[in-house]
């Protein structure tokens, strides 16, 4: 079902994005990668993708904070395949620090990056979705769409934010054969995750084992960090037919701890 449609996954050269990408991949969809990092690591990356699963892998450096790059990358997409046919915010940056010490470039950053680049992103794929009347755009959140921790403003803020970005166009959209859900992980062991880590220590004042242990963990029951492969299914099954009455839904899959 999902055989020859194309998916753009932003931030996806690493991490929870990179996962998604390889799962789409793995059902014969077409990929736009995009994010930051070694250039011949994310050649690498995008050869592999295309030889194993003989499908059309392109990459595009778009800055995630930048709408004109983001526009642009979206416009060299739609001209290639037709389509963005599955669209996937993933992208994200984390600053973790007290509101009354946050850094104004910090936070615009995480804003920018974290909630504006699905606007610009959504906003340009809607058109081609709307004219084949058929869509899946997957917002990429976080517990902390639904839930708060302290020194985390810009983040928690942003999040929430995509939320109800997310519930809006499923409703505008609703008719149109294009459903729009946002999937709101727990604490998974990503660059971004282990990169907080001291910076959470520093903030609280704790070592970078009892952040792991008394902070990250401790809000998952299960004691559990969410994988990048539980992410990456919960993605495919919410673009497939069977997800096909699932759209304005803000779905947790983070080992219970938005159920305190």
């Amino acid at each position: 079902m999902l055989r020859g449609k194309t998916a753009l996954i932003t931030g996806s050269t690493s991490g929870i994005g990179q996962g998604i990408a390889e799962a789409f991949a793995v059902k014969g969809c077409n990929i736009v990668l995009n994010g930051f990092g070694d250039a011949g690591e994310i050649e690498l990356l995008r050869s592999r993708l295309a030889a194993d699963h003989g499908v059309t892998v392109r990459y595009d450096n778009a800055d995630m904070s930048k709408g004109d790059a983001i526009t642009a990358m979206m416009d060299k997409a739609i001209a290639e395949f037709g389509a963005v046919d599955i669209l996937v915010n993933n992208a994200g940056i984390q600053h973790v620090a007290p509101i009354d010490d946050f850094p104004i470039e910090k936070w615009e950053a995480v804003v920018a990056i974290d909630l504006m680049s699905s606007f610009y992103t959504i906003r340009r794929a809607l058109q081609a979705m709307k004219e084949r009347k058929w869509g899946r755009i997957i917002n990429v959140a976080s517990a902390h769409a639904l839930v708060a921790s302290p020194f985390k403003s810009a983040y928690v803020a942003a999040k929430h934010g995509v939320a109800g970005l997310t519930k809006t166009v499923a409703l505008e959209v609703a008719e149109q054969g294009i459903t729009v859900n946002a999937v709101c992980p727990g604490y998974v062991l990503t660059p971004l995750v282990k990169k907080q880590i001291p910076d959470t220590a520093k903030a609280r004042g704790i070592t970078e084992q009892q952040v792991i242990k008394d902070v990250l963990l401790a809000a998952q029951p299960t004691k559990q960090f969410v994988t990048v492969a539980e992410v990456a299914a919960l993605c495919v099954f919410l673009a497939s037919d069977d997800a096909a009455s699932i759209t304005g839904a803000i779905m947790p899959i983070e080992g219970g701890w938005t159920a305190h």
